[in-house]
């Protein structure tokens, strides 16, 4: 028993590991974004990110070699085979992954992460679908609190994203079973520290 056990955690660092190196390009964390998100081909990333398919085919590859992503299905184009993948479950940074990276990494990794939920929903602005539903929800609540307060909040937004990727996988399966699309929705959640500025304390007339 105490081996199995031993072995299951080198097995789980060895994962985080290379989930670590898999996201130490930019291009790869953009295309995990996608992949987050849906299922795609490389032929599609390389058209929505604009960039070359050979470069995105073969960091389509580390990440399929790391581990991240998965091989759904094949479909056959002009002569040829188009490979679609999505991303696995375990494609994702932990707290204690993310301790783990790198200071010269975390920066890239942040700003990728940031301007990929800002343009998600700048398309939605302008595709007008992001006010469709009445109970669609925006909120930026700008506070200062102490170290048992982020403390709290952080527990807060762990246990919000656990209960959001458990949604996920239940509307998963059930759009399955009753071969529907569903609708794409986008959360994003941000706790960061911020610069101190005037504008911080403003509160805009008719919020609470």
């Amino acid at each position: 028993m105490a081996t199995k056990a031993k072995s299951e955690t080198e097995t789980t660092e060895s994962l985080d590991h290379r989930l670590i190196k898999a996201l130490a390009h930019p291009l790869r964390i953009q295309i995990l974004t996608i992949l987050n998100a849906r299922t795609a081909s490389p032929n599609e990333i390389s058209r929505e990110l604009g960039e070359g398919l050979s470069q995105v085919s073969y960091h389509v590859k580390v990440l399929r070699d790391y581990d991240c992503i998965e091989l759904v299905r094949t479909e056959p184009r002009r002569g040829a085979v188009e490979h679609f993948y999505r991303a696995k479950a375990r494609a994702f940074l932990t707290d204690n992954d993310w301790a783990r990276l790198p200071d010269s990494i975390r920066p890239g990794m942040s700003a990728e992460l940031v301007q990929a939920m800002f343009n998600d929903a700048a398309a939605a602005l302008e595709a007008d679908v992001f006010d469709t539903r009445d109970d669609r929800h925006v909120s930026w609540t700008p506070m200062r609190v102490d170290d048992e307060g982020w403390e709290t909040l952080v527990e807060i937004m762990a246990d919000s994203l656990e209960r959001i990727l458990t949604v996920r996988a239940a509307s998963t399966e059930r759009l399955a079973q009753a071969g529907e699309k569903g609708t794409r929705v986008s959360i994003s959640m941000l706790g960061f520290p911020s610069v101190e500025s005037e504008e911080t304390h403003v509160r805009p007339k008719g919020t609470v």
